[in-house]
């Protein structure tokens, strides 16, 4: 979440931070010694000086009475009377533990990265993007109507962060930027609600519905791409698409920004009941991936215990959530839906004789509403921003008089639906006892589009959906651009909650959802993108072999590595191929992508090939766009999962002319077999700090590991993928590891990472060995 600071550390960090560290060389040795830097520990605090046996945790300044103790992997366990207090004392420790991370997270969302960071090109076009988007406005209004019982909660945890604020120096980055921290509010915290449903999730789709315009742009043959995306493209008018002017992507340093950001991008999740668990006791797995390798971790882990109640699991700092824990009658997990809840528009514009920027409306011409923003600049002049909207959404574009004609417009329903209901939803779920509850308290949370799965003490488990999804005249749109000026194309409402999946107690004794499609057979498409199943139907299948599971089980199942993708598609291809030591190789396979395998990077040459010979055609997509979309840099799942389904056909646009087992033995033939590698040489990693980790003095101060292994892929449940962008290592993976039994009090967990920020903590990277190895450790209540 924090990557932007690196761009200001670019510049401290190899002048300023080197000068520091070269005067204060021991003068005995000449060697570095941080602890004879009276300045760096001036500047860090505590964190700075060496770690010693566990104690409790002074909390100087706190308002409230409540006690705080770290367990051996110095997850805070927090002690208090009553309810209010244990939330305030979680405040407290997020900005004890991650508050640089926490402060810097509205930072980003505020658009003020370029005036309280650092006024650099990313920062400010990162800021162009996010107050053009408007995660910022009507905060007032939102904490206005929250309920009262919301509002004091949220009041409460608000103080407990302000206060720990207060007792902590600042840290490093914050001192080198001349940051001053602000006083963490109600607003605050809805912000970091937006962001958490916008940043990662909205975004990605809007990357996708992009992607289809860029392509038919770049001359991609129409009945290719309808067929590809059949039935999503039914109503496109790709003549339109043409004519449309779309503003410049957003730079790979902005776009790395942006996706460093909280998000549920991906995620497994399962439950299973009694009668299938070796103890009689529901149990419950939950994995929420995204990007690992950058510390500190995501998730802060925390324990808070009040009367006779607790709460354990991961949240987030700056927003009183629990979004993967249990109490002592309740678990639950989340996956993100993938709901499609943001839509690209064109609007037919023209600028009046006296500069008015107007829209159409069939024949009539009507003004856009104008917001001006100014985006400051540190040390430097301000930027003014224009901003036009209408009862739609907001123009994607800087227009002015010579740029007459068609724009995208992007529509968000964060922008329409109360982001305060969230936030309730979020805490009203923490207080549930069993599973109906936690399914009504869920079910209507519009915001992010999420699918939850539970476990009660009681014995049931259940999933829910939630989301608000915008009701389309065409229940087929929602991927591509639609004309603004038709009004039988606007969004026409919401789609009832009851089409989104809901189960209770089923027959099979289990649920299982990781990011799959959810449509209703026969009724609209909630994911427009086209989303592949091959984890769920891994995870599925793996629980229907346990007839008696146990914890070890469901930790096994965490870190599969066996993907139906390439099972299917062998099943598929094996046949077409002819005889030797390729198709030998590939028989024998276990479709396992372990980091020791020699045979998952000979499936992946032949599968890129596949593609080649599938989409490269330049009548197709072209070999150029292929080669990006099935690398690491520009890897689509939408389209390769899109090309997968193509392949399962008999007959198809995209054979160009050829037959099947042509092309098939075509992208066999390709494959070179010589020296072997294994998949650990493909895919692999650095943990990194996200302020210091891409310069010189980061890798002199150990802010850089050394290289991991990261098994699996995109289609196994270990979900281990690393890409490489134009400026750094990036990966998506587990971020966190949970699994319950409901007949005790505890869980067992690991996460990439620690609960402190401060690289000079024996807490910053504490739990990483055990996530690296597979294994866990315990997560209980104080006694």
């Amino acid at each position: 979440m924090l990557a932007p600071w690196r761009a200001y550390f670019g510049t401290f960090a190899s002048e300023t931070l080197p000068a520091i560290l070269q005067s204060r060389r021991s003068a005995k040795t000449g060697r570095l010694g941080l602890h004879n830097i009276p300045i760096l520990a001036n500047i860090m605090g505590p964190d700075l000086q060496p770690q010693i046996a566990m104690s409790d945790v002074v909390t100087k300044n706190a308002q409230r009475d409540f006690t705080v103790v770290r367990d051996d992997a110095g997850v805070p366990n927090i002690q208090a009377t009553t309810w209010l207090d244990a939330l305030y004392g979680l405040g407290y420790m997020h900005a004890t533990d991650r508050g640089t991370q926490l402060l810097f997270s509205r930072t980003v969302a505020s658009g003020r990265a370029a005036e309280l960071i650092a006024d650099k090109d990313e920062l400010l076009e990162t800021d162009r993007f996010f107050r053009r988007i408007g995660l910022h406005l009507n905060l007032d209004r939102e904490v206005d109507q929250m309920d009262r019982r919301t509002h004091q909660q949220v009041t409460v945890y608000c103080a407990g962060v302000n206060d720990g604020i207060r007792a902590k120096r600042r840290s490093l980055p914050m001192w080198a930027t001349g940051y001053q921290p602000e006083k963490w509010d109600p607003q605050a915290v809805l912000l970091v609600g937006r962001l958490l449903s916008f940043g990662g999730l909205a975004v990605s789709q809007m990357q996708n519905e992009r992607l289809i315009v860029e392509l038919i742009k770049a001359g991609a043959n129409e009945a290719a791409l309808a067929e590809m995306f059949e039935p999503r493209l039914d109503s496109l008018d790709f003549d339109l698409m043409r004519e449309v002017n779309i503003s410049n992507r957003l730079s790979d340093q902005a776009l790395e920004l942006i996706v460093d950001l909280p998000r549920l991008a991906g995620s497994n999740a399962w439950a299973v009941s009694p009668e299938r668990s070796a103890t009689g006791h529901a149990l419950l797995a939950s994995d929420p991936h995204l990007e690992v390798n950058r510390l500190p971790a995501i998730w802060y882990e925390a324990v808070l215990r009040w009367d006779s109640q607790y709460v354990m699991g991961a949240t987030l700092p700056g927003f009183p959530l629990f979004s993967v824990g249990r109490n002592p009658k309740l678990s639950w997990g989340v996956t993100y839906m993938k709901g499609d809840t943001i839509d690209y528009f064109v609007e037919d514009c023209r600028c009046t004789e006296d500069g008015a920027w107007q829209f159409r409306r069939e024949d009539q011409w009507q003004n856009f509403t104008v917001r001006e923003e100014s985006l400051k600049r540190k040390n430097n002049e301000p930027v003014p921003l224009r901003v036009y909207e209408n009862e739609i959404g907001t123009l994607d574009a800087d227009v002015d008089e010579t740029g007459v004609g068609k724009y995208l417009s992007i529509a968000w329903a964060g922008r329409r639906v109360d982001a305060s209901t969230a936030v309730s939803t979020w805490l009203d779920l923490i207080q549930a006892n069993d599973v109906t509850t936690a399914m009504d308290v869920v079910s209507d949370c519009p915001q992010p589009t999420l699918s939850f799965v539970f476990a009660d003490a009681e014995g049931h488990i259940g999933q829910q959906a939630c989301g608000a999804i915008p009701k389309r005249s065409n229940p087929n749109d929602g991927l591509a651009p639609l004309p603004a000026w038709d009004p039988k194309n606007h969004w026409q409402g919401w789609l009832p909650k009851e089409l989104l999946p809901s189960i209770y107690d089923p027959p099979e004794g289990f649920v299982a959802t990781a990011n799959e499609e959810c449509n209703p057979e026969g009724g609209p498409l909630v994911v427009t993108q086209t989303v592949h199943d091959y984890r769920v139907r891994r995870i599925q299948e793996q629980l229907s072999q346990m007839p008696q599971a146990t914890i070890k089980d469901m930790q096994k199942l965490q870190y599969d590595v066996v993907s139906k993708q390439a099972e299917d598609l062998l099943a598929m291809a094996l046949p077409f191929m002819q005889e030797g030591p390729l198709k030998e190789i590939l028989s024998n396979w276990n479709y396992s992508y372990a980091a020791d395998s020699s045979t998952a990077p000979v499936f992946q040459a032949f599968y890129r090939n596949l593609m080649f010979e599938l989409l490269g055609n330049k009548k197709g997509l072209g070999w150029r766009r292929i080669l990006y979309l099935c690398s690491r840099a520009g890897f689509s799942s939408m389209i390769l999962t899109a090309a997968d389904r193509l392949l399962q056909k008999q007959d198809s646009w995209w054979w160009h002319g050829r037959d099947k087992a042509e092309l098939i033995r075509s992208a066999a033939d390709a494959v070179e077999l010589g020296t072997i590698r294994y998949w650990s040489e493909m895919n692999n990693f650095h943990f990194a700090n996200r302020f210091l980790g891409g310069n010189r003095v980061g890798r002199l101060l150990g802010y850089n590991t050394r290289q991991h292994a990261m098994p699996g892929n995109h289609a196994t449940p270990f979900q281990g993928h690393v890409f490489q962008t134009a400026t750094r290592e990036s990966t998506f993976a587990p971020s966190y590891h949970f699994v319950t039994d409901m007949g005790t009090n505890e869980a067992w967990t690991n996460l990439p990472g620690g609960p402190s920020e401060s690289r000079f903590s024996k807490y910053y990277r504490s739990d990483i060995p055990l996530w690296l190895d597979g294994e866990y450790k315990r997560l209980g209540v104080t006694t």
